[in-house]
């Protein structure tokens, strides 16, 4: 299978600007390294209606042109039950009755590990499972993890080693957990480079050590900068028009906003896709965030 990046947006709402200098990113990434671009619906766990349709049509409206089919993620449940039950043939699958309280208490206490899950369901014998599912609290599947770290490579932030813990697979709900979701459906697409925001730089040695126990090979990572609003948070829908759908209806159009998302990468003058790749030097990516601030409306 050809080697291949990729764009996984959620179908909650429309891209702002940061989502769409992410989806950028990744395309150029890809192509500059001459992989395969895919795109992904991660939608197993908030979608609106009609909300992917608008998000794919802002992407081509940037000029971001993707490989093969889009692929959605709730289509493949058999897939994610077959790993899930060769987990647990492996004994690397356990039921995990706490609450996110208890869970925040465990990890609050001295000496726990900050962030990770203290393993209180981890070893219970048949008789103590047997009294909390009387509770009747439904369980999560947890991975029996076999180390407590991880180190992973990032082309920007080189090699990174993280905390792993027991992760959720399947959470309580019977909602596939989105770290085992994504890693299987980046092995079944043949996704060998994620590009995505540094606020995702920690989760990445979880994900990529359950490839390794998945059989997996874990992709090259880019973690790139966030965009940030005027007040210096992740940029938002409160910041105002962010969205590609606002800032047309303001009187810009989609070159326009390009051209915003190319003077933030050190690109000025660029107002298209191709001119954005001609012109792409990972070397010069900028490591800063970019705080946004909407341009002014046009006069109708």
């Amino acid at each position: 299978m050809d080697s291949a990046g990729r764009y996984a947006p959620s179908p909650s709402g429309d891209l702002h600007v940061g989502n769409l200098r992410t989806a950028l990113l990744a395309w150029m990434f890809a192509r500059a390294t001459g992989r395969r671009f895919r795109l992904r619906v991660e939608d197993l766990d908030r979608a609106r209606s009609g909300s992917a349709q608008r998000q794919l049509a802002d992407l081509a409206a940037l000029g971001i042109a993707w490989d093969g089919d889009v692929v959605v993620q709730s289509d493949h449940a058999v897939q994610y039950a077959e790993a899930l039950e060769t987990l647990r043939e492996r004994g690397l699958v356990y039921e995990c009755f706490c609450t996110r309280r208890e869970i925040a208490e465990a990890a609050s206490a001295p000496h726990a590990a900050p962030g990770a899950y203290p393993g209180t369901c981890r070893n219970l014998d048949d008789a103590e499972r047997a009294q909390r599912r009387a509770s009747g609290r439904p369980p999560a599947l947890r991975l029996r993890a076999g180390v407590d770290a991880f180190t992973v490579h990032d082309v920007l932030a080189g090699d990174w080693t993280g905390l792993v813990d027991d992760l959720v697979l399947v959470r309580n709900d019977g909602t596939v957990a989105y770290n085992f979701a994504v890693v299987l459906d980046d092995g079944e697409m043949g996704i060998d480079q994620v590009v995505r925001g540094d606020d995702l730089l920690a989760s990445s040695p979880r994900q990529a050590y359950l490839a390794t126990v998945l059989g997996l090979t874990p992709p090259t990572y880019v973690h790139v900068p966030l965009v940030l609003g005027p007040t210096g948070d992740r940029l938002a829908k409160r910041d105002g028009a962010v969205t590609l759908r606002e800032l047309v209806a303001a009187g810009h159009s989609a070159a326009d906003v390009l051209g915003l998302i190319a003077d933030s990468l050190g690109l000025p003058g660029v107002r298209s896709a191709a001119g954005l790749l001609a012109a792409f030097d990972p070397a010069g990516l900028p490591r800063a965030p970019w705080t946004f601030s909407a341009p002014v409306t046009h006069p109708a």
